[in-house]
């Protein structure tokens, strides 16, 4: 059986933070391996119409903030992110968050972040962080709402399967919780007939190919041509009370998803469970 053996963890200062934090734990526990828990502190801001009138005083003060927010976040990973069963990291570092986080899930077999709250005050928020590490850093990401406890992830899945290179990335990455999984339902939107779409029973290929893992997976199609497929997805996964959404990210370019709208960013808005997704 696959695993799960080098987990990231990104950390902040918003509330949501220690929820993510348990998912990821639970991972770590699950699969036994090693979680790193990354902070970035931004860097000092510094307007520049009151550059000239800067005191010690002042940045001793925002200095100060930083670090006791650092300090914060690092408390609740001792307090949280460490556990038998696994081995544990603590990484601290400055700069802007969506590139180290990026560059840091280079070397995790996973990342977990967390959806972005457009009503968080978080400290160096960035307001695309998910989308980013998806993008750039050529592993799968675990997107945790920012709403909400999740005591199982990847019991009962829904895997959105499109025939399309993302999404058979997110099925393959997604193995180790899917071989775990107690029930796998694939998913088709749409589908399309014939040899280049999804078969002569949609869905029915790659629930094959997963059964073949021990995966239980079955396969299910609906049409829909007034509902948007991230709001169906959504829909789905609530009626099936599953705790996981596997799906590829971005299949069309990030700037048609931007203009015309998307399930990846639909998904993201909305999310009500956590979602695994590969680019």
């Amino acid at each position: 059986m696959a695993a799960f053996k080098d987990l990231l963890v990104v950390l902040d200062t918003s509330r949501s933070c220690a929820t993510r934090l348990d998912v990821a734990t639970a991972l770590a526990v699950r699969f036994g391996a090693h979680l790193t828990g990354l902070y970035t502190s931004p860097p000092p801001q510094v307007p520049a119409m009151i550059e000239s009138q800067l005191t010690p005083e002042l940045v001793e003060l925002q200095m100060r903030t930083l670090s006791e927010a650092t300090a914060r976040v690092q408390e609740l990973f001792k307090r949280r992110g460490e556990g038998p069963g696994f081995t544990s990291e603590w990484r601290a570092r400055e700069g802007e968050a969506g590139e180290i986080a990026t560059l840091h899930a280079r070397y995790a077999d996973v990342t977990i972040v967390g959806q972005v709250d457009p009503e968080s005050d978080e400290l160096g928020a960035t307001s695309d962080l998910p989308e980013r590490v998806v993008l750039g850093a050529g592993r799968p990401v675990l997107v945790v709402p920012y709403a909400g406890t999740f005591k199982t992830v990847g019991q009962r899945v829904l895997v959105a399967w499109n025939a399309g290179r993302e999404a058979t990335r997110a099925v393959n990455d997604a193995l180790p919780l899917l071989e775990g999984a107690s029930k796998v339902t694939v998913l088709v939107v749409n589908p399309r007939p014939g040899l280049h779409g999804h078969g002569e029973i949609p869905g029915s290929d790659i629930a094959l190919h997963l059964a073949r893992h021990g995966v239980p997976a079955e396969a299910s199609a609906l049409k829909s041509d007034d509902v948007e497929i991230g709001a169906l997805l959504l829909s789905q996964a609530a009626d099936l009370d599953a705790d996981l959404i596997v799906m590829g990210a971005y299949g069309h370019s990030r700037l048609r998803e931007l203009v015309l709208g998307g399930a990846s960013r639909e998904i993201l808005r909305s999310m009500t469970v956590p979602v695994l997704m590969s680019h």
